[in-house]
């Protein structure tokens, strides 16, 4: 009897040292890996007009070896005509397929959907950028035109500034766009090979400054209050849900990526869990997010989560009442009344916006948007957001103390050990590969570079700050 207990225990420590490695989140980082390449390939070919080749050659690099094929095949399919793509199945785990709907850009679907099921799915119809648009002046449309060269500005230093972006010692690093933006005219813009003004690409977490701008317009409203418990319901449903401690967070929390919550997009779980099954496997931004338990006291540790920007997002579309409203509200609050007319804001399949991350632009939308926070929320004369609101964006959440105060409301701040090198009233929207609206109020400037960055990217706009000026010869050094 002994022996077999003996034996018994033997057996259960090796198999234990042996799954002690095991990889329990591997079938869900399949299941992601073939969203990302659908959604990624879709939005190339259809939402940024790029051929199959160039998608596979640039926005499909930051896949590496995981991409199913090249452009010549492998295991996804193209429906050009009805505009959806699909990405594995069989031993690659399961299709996923990803469709391009008017006015939001590819919505991605749940595992087992089939194209028949696309009619299902929302779209925002009217959304188009009238041709009429195109005549008028930037920034209102897209007509730039040469003035007299400033005095103040070394040309030939903003071009030396472009090659730095552009020419740079990494090939992850792969800057599609630069523009620069000084007393509100467009002074310098330039576009790598394959891509114009018209070329829109995924914004990545610059798309969190863009839902702040739309939540502190409600917020101006009297909506929304920063300082009131999120307006909605937690999951799972229990007993007493006044009693629930995650009512403490606030919207302030929630913009500081602050609320306190379990963790899922950090510490290494961005592709398995989380977020990531909605942005890239079909699952809702809104459900799972809100059954995060708290492990911490809100407003006292930095944790950054997309799932903390979707929970304002979710507030916002409380304080909008309606699906219609809500639907309608980032165009007629915000795009439209700037000349953003370029830019799609997408949805999950429920019509939910994923305003952390999934959204498309081009260089000259993001720079009016910037040139919007320079001029302190004005627009031609009409304030679209509050001077308190920009103020609020770009001051310091308490919980990034401990990181050099580098974080505002859904912005970056220049941090502390940076401040001697660069003016430090700059702030920065930041997304994944590169994407980069830098505002800078103390040099009238606004400076926009687009990458598709992969591999270990690096690209640093603190340095480009630096580099562009350079250019600034006569009182506008930092």
């Amino acid at each position: 009897m002994y022996p077999i207990l003996a034996l018994t225990g033997t057996l259960l420590l090796t198999a234990t040292a042996a799954g002690a490695d095991y990889d329990y989140q591997a079938a869900g980082r399949q299941l992601i890996r073939n969203g990302v390449q659908a959604v990624i390939t879709c939005n190339g070919l259809f939402t940024s007009q790029r051929s199959l080749e160039q998608v596979f050659a640039q926005e499909l690099a930051y896949l590496g070896n995981r991409r199913l094929g090249d452009a010549s095949g492998g295991n996804y399919r193209v429906s050009p005509g009805e505009q959806w793509v699909e990405v594995g199945g069989g031993d690659d785990g399961p299709a996923i397929t990803a469709a391009f709907r008017t006015g939001i850009g590819c919505v991605v679907m749940a595992p087992g959907m089939t194209a028949a099921e696309i009619p299902t799915l929302p779209q925002i119809e009217g959304s188009s950028m009238p041709a009429s648009s195109q005549a008028l002046p930037w920034p209102q449309g897209e007509v730039v035109t040469e003035g007299e060269p400033d005095p103040d500005i070394a040309q030939p230093a903003i071009q030396q500034a472009s090659d730095w972006a552009f020419h740079r010692e990494s090939p992850e690093q792969d800057t599609i766009s630069l523009l620069v933006v000084h007393k509100g005219q467009l002074i310098h813009e330039r576009y790598a090979e394959g891509f114009d003004w018209r070329t829109r690409t995924r914004t990545w977490s610059t798309a969190k400054s863009i839902a702040s701008a739309l939540i502190g317009i409600q917020v101006d409203r009297g909506e929304l209050q920063l300082d009131q418990p999120l307006p909605f319901d937690w999951l799972p449903e229990v007993d007493l849900p006044e009693q629930d401690p995650r009512r403490a967070i606030t919207l302030r929390h929630a913009l500081h990526m602050s609320s306190g919550l379990y963790p899922v997009d950090s510490f290494g779980m961005e592709y398995a869990t989380g977020s990531g099954l909605a942005y890239w496997a079909g699952a809702s931004s809104v459900a799972e997010m809100r059954k995060r338990g708290l492990i911490r006291t809100p407003g006292t540790f930095f944790d950054y989560e997309n799932y903390d920007t979707l929970l304002a997002v979710y507030a916002l579309k409380a304080s909008l009442k309606t699906d219609a409203a809500y639907r309608a509200f980032p165009r007629s609050a915000l795009l439209e009344r700037i000349g953003m007319r370029n830019t799609l804001i997408g949805t999950d399949r429920f019509g939910d916006f994923i305003l952390s991350s999934q959204v498309y632009s081009n260089a000259r939308d993001l720079a009016r948007f910037g040139l919007l926070h320079l001029q302190q929320g004005n627009w031609q004369g009409q304030q679209i957001i509050s001077r308190e609101w920009i103020d609020f964006v770009r001051s310091p959440a308490p919980a990034s103390a401990a990181r050099g105060h580098d974080y505002g409301g859904q912005w970056w701040l220049v941090p502390d050990d940076r401040k001697h090198e660069v003016p430090p009233d700059a702030f920065t929207t930041a997304g994944n590969r590169g994407q980069y609206v830098i505002v800078v109020p103390s040099h009238d400037l606004v400076i926009v570079r687009r990458g598709l960055d992969y591999g270990n990217q690096g690209f640093d706009p603190w340095s480009l700050l630096r580099e562009v000026l350079k250019a600034f010869q006569k009182g506008d050094d930092p």
